[in-house]
Order: C-alpha cells, then sequence, then structure tokens
C-alpha cells in the first residue's frame, strides 16, 4: 500500500462523509448479503489504524466485525453496534444511482444512508478519531458490525449472542438503530429517541372452501372468505393499549406542545379519543399509530395453481407486530374479533424483546442533543420495527436508538427509509458523529 493511501485511510474519520460515501458503494442488498467485502474494508481500516478484530459467523461469505478500545475502567462497557446490509432497490425509481454514494443538493444519496451504513460511519468514525487520539473514555467500548439484519439477523446479532456472549459480558446499554432523528411538529423539533421495540409477531392464516371446476358457479369458497378477510383488515382497527413509553411521549407532548396541536396529543391518551385524534396528524399519524396498538397486515397470498380449477385452500401470510409486554395469545384473541371465525389463525414466528426500558443512559443523551440544539425537545420513543436490540436484549443489554440526526421541516425519516432516493443530510453526519464521540466521554 503506498504512503498517500494509507495515509488517506489513517485520517478518514476526519471525513465522516467520505467514509459513508464508500460503504454504500459496497451492494450489500440482503439477500443475498454479500457483505464480506464491505467488513474486510472495515477491517482494514480499523487494523490499520491498532484496533485487534474479530470476524465471526456460520457463513465465512457473510462475516460480522467485533473490537473494542479499552477504556479506563472507570464505566461498563458500552457497545455499539449496526448492520451493513441493506434492503432491495429493485422496482425503485432513484434520481441517483442507488450504489453510488453520489452527494447532490446536500445530501449524500444512497442506499443505507439512513439504514443504517450512515450510523456505522459514524461509529467507525468515532472509534478512529479516539484512537487517533489517544483517548480513553471512562468505558470499554464494543463496536460490532452484523451481517443480516435485514432478513432476521440468524447469521449476524444472534449468532454473536448465542455463540460468542462473552463478548458482550458486563454491558448494560447499546446506541443502534432506530433513533435520535428529528421530527418537526407543532412548530417544535423532536428527537425521538428510541428506547423500546415491538415484537415480531407473524400469523399464518389458512381459508378453505370447496374446490372444483372454474366454469362452474362457486360462491361463499376460500376466495370469497379470502375477500372478507382482507376487507375486515383494511377497515378495521385492533384496540388502543397506552403502554408506559408512548404514554411518558404523549405526556411529554401534549405540555410542551402549543395550542392546538398539543391538545390533540393530550385527547391520544384518552383510549375512546385515540383514533380520532390521531386521524388529524396528517403525515404523523404513521409513527404514533403503531405505537398505540397491536398491527397487522396481510402480505403475502398463496393459493390456487391452475387458472380453471377453483382453490379449495388460500394461505395469507400476515405480519403481526406486537407492544412490549404483550404475548402472542394477545394477538390471537384481538384478531380473531376482527377476522371472524371463518379464518383459521395460527402463530408463524414469535421474536420477544424487552417489555421495560432501562431508562439509565436517557438523560445522557438527551442533554447531549439539548447542548448541540438548544430549542429541541428529546423524548423516548418505542419503535414500531424491530432490530437487531432484541437479541442484545437477551443479555441483558439496553439499546438505544441513537443515530442522531438533524433533519429538515420537510423530511420524513420513515417515509424515506427502504425507499427510493434515500438520503442523509451531509451536516447531519458531521453532526451525529461529534454527538456519538460525546456519548462514550459520558458513558456511566
Amino acid at each position: 500500500m503506498s504512503t498517500s493511501s494509507t495515509h488517506h485511510d489513517i485520517t478518514i474519520y476526519q471525513r465522516p462523509i467520505e467514509l459513508l460515501q464508500r460503504l454504500i458503494q459496497f451492494d450489500t442488498t440482503n439477500p443475498p448479503g454479500n457483505e464480506a467485502e464491505c467488513i474486510y474494508y472495515i477491517n482494514t481500516l480499523l487494523t490499520e489504524a491498532g484496533f485487534e478484530t474479530v470476524l465471526l459467523g456460520p457463513d465465512p461469505a457473510r462475516p460480522s466485525l467485533v473490537t473494542r478500545l479499552k477504556g479506563r475502567g472507570d464505566a461498563n462497557p458500552i457497545l455499539l453496534q449496526g448492520h451493513i446490509d441493506v434492503v432491495t432497490t429493485a422496482g425503485q425509481a432513484w434520481q441517483h444511482p442507488p450504489f453510488s454514494g453520489q452527494i447532490a443538493d446536500g445530501y449524500l444519496w444512497g442506499r443505507g444512508t439512513l439504514d443504517m451504513k450512515g450510523g456505522v460511519a459514524m461509529m467507525i468514525a468515532a472509534l478512529l478519531r479516539a484512537k487517533a487520539e489517544g483517548t480513553e473514555f471512562p468505558g470499554d467500548v464494543v463496536l460490532a458490525l452484523l451481517s443480516d439484519e435485514e432478513a432476521g439477523g440468524a447469521e449476524g446479532a444472534q449468532y454473536l449472542v448465542e455463540h460468542h456472549a462473552e463478548l458482550f459480558k458486563d454491558i448494560r446499554y447499546a446506541l443502534g438503530e432506530f433513533g435520535g432523528f428529528s421530527i418537526h411538529i407543532g412548530g417544535k423539533k423532536l428527537y425521538l429517541i428510541q428506547v423500546l421495540e415491538k415484537q415480531v409477531c407473524w400469523m399464518k392464516a389458512t381459508l378453505r372452501g370447496p374446490g372444483g371446476h372454474a366454469s362452474l358457479p362457486m360462491r361463499g369458497g376460500a376466495t370469497a372468505k379470502l375477500g372478507r378477510l382482507l376487507q375486515k383488515l383494511d377497515q378495521s382497527r385492533l384496540p388502543v393499549h397506552i403502554t408506559e413509553i408512548p404514554r411518558q411521549m404523549l405526556e411529554t407532548l401534549s405540555t410542551t406542545l402549543p395550542g392546538p396541536t398539543g391538545a390533540q396529543f393530550k385527547r391520544m391518551l384518552d383510549p375512546t379519543q385515540t383514533d380520532s385524534a390521531l386521524d388529524t396528524l396528517g403525515v404523523h399519524q404513521r409513527i404514533f399509530e403503531p405505537i398505540l396498538r397491536n398491527m397487522v397486515n396481510a402480505t403475502v397470498i398463496r393459493g390456487g395453481s391452475k387458472i380453471n380449477v377453483i382453490p379449495s385452500e388460500i394461505i395469507v401470510e400476515m405480519d403481526g407486530r406486537l407492544l412490549p409486554g404483550y404475548r402472542p395469545e394477545d394477538m390471537l384473541t384481538e384478531l380473531r374479533q376482527v377476522v371472524g371465525n371463518e379464518v383459521e389463525v395460527e402463530i408463524a414466528r414469535y421474536s420477544p424483546g424487552f417489555s421495560e426500558a432501562n431508562m439509565g443512559l436517557f438523560d445522557t443523551l438527551s442533554t447531549i442533543l439539548r447542548e448541540a440544539d438548544p430549542d429541541c425537545i428529546p423524548i423516548p420513543f418505542l419503535m414500531p420495527v424491530v432490530t437487531d436490540g432484541r437479541f442484545f436484549a437477551q443479555l441483558g443489554i439496553q439499546t438505544y436508538g441513537f443515530i442522531p440526526l438533524d433533519l429538515p421541516e420537510n423530511f420524513n425519516f420513515l417515509e424515506t427509509v427502504h425507499a427510493a432516493d434515500e438520503r442523509v443530510p451531509l451536516e447531519a453526519v458531521e453532526a451525529g458523529t461529534r454527538a456519538i464521540y460525546e456519548v462514550l466521554h459520558r458513558n456511566h
């Protein structure tokens, strides 16, 4: 390696945008993932800076990377965990090629800029800076860069937790996705810090009816039941449940947002008024509705194999998401009240998570955000999606979704993730890197 390129790699922590560009240019679409080349690139950056790393995983083509920066021993170790696989771009029309890492209009464009190579770049830059400057944080910092999150995490976080738990000994807190980003409501800027996430509760519905020749009349068969099922799911809502973290969110919003906006969030605290209040939120409804009830969406339908044969059985796969503290049987009870008895429903997969949040690091994170952005309002957030945090939860580790991003008022984070034209403001990446570095300084 030439001297110039070595110098380039050693100082790249000062240019997190450039680091993120490089990560975007590795196509780690999962499936199949193909994370190895990206992981090897990061591994080279870290080892040349003096880190000792381990690459682990059931498939050598899909490794995860773990390294540790020693601290003073005054605090428990803290974990930085992020995944480097991304979702597909198939069928999407992008303004800029999704794996080019192009800069335009004040943004870096590309698949993974938000989910979650942007966060990974911040974490790597913070650690490389500490190494270069000889910084000793209060506690050790463990960095885990993971494969396979977008397809369930079996080859990444789940594998590490089940086979290499010793790497995460004594860790209480982690920073990971999905939180720390700003949204604007009622003229105020809020930062959502994720402290809990919903639980995966996938289901399979079976619809049965007489089969037969498709040239003959058939009413009330499996396809008719399918139509009724889909309509009921579309037109019904499961019951409202105001659990602890959403309650804190709504109470904070009702007291800090001005006038009618604050009043709407106060109404949401009353389950008899929650839905009518949600319906006034416009674009923000999709953030708040799923944290106030269990959710179900039909996603895969299988039935029939020949155009001239009426199917006698149709399978509908449904993505269900449970609130913390609720169980699969709660989902089945609520769902049966909506869909009735002509559908057989069973649990296909349940992946539990924390039922309560350990808020011990929350004030530190809030303070760091307020110092950078004095007028902002940090609030705890229940994330409607799941992350690798649920696996680390099995080791007693509280993950905070904290990838700080100061976003423009018209930028909708959750609608941009996984979509065409995923992008991140350049200044937000720089500021977010500084914020993560600051968290490591204040670990206690």
